[in-house]
């Protein structure tokens, strides 16, 4: 109920997967999210590439590729 009116809120479900890669290992996973969700359902559906610049895993001090 809004305003005196009553309506149905309907949201898309939706999903957010994060993934940290090596450079040499982005391609095979993005093409494979691509060619998954390609079902011409909902047009909606996007990737974002983005870059880390560093990453360390604290517990054992490995940076860079070996952190991951």
């Amino acid at each position: 109920m809004y305003r005196g009116r009553e309506y149905t809120v309907d949201l898309v479900p939706k999903i957010k997967i994060e993934m940290v890669l090596a450079d040499n290992l982005v391609t095979p996973p993005s093409n494979a999210i691509v060619q998954r969700c390609r079902d011409g359902k909902n047009w909606r559906r996007k990737i974002f590439l983005s870059k880390v610049d560093e990453a360390i895993r604290i517990r054992i001090m490995k940076r860079g590729v070996a952190a991951l």
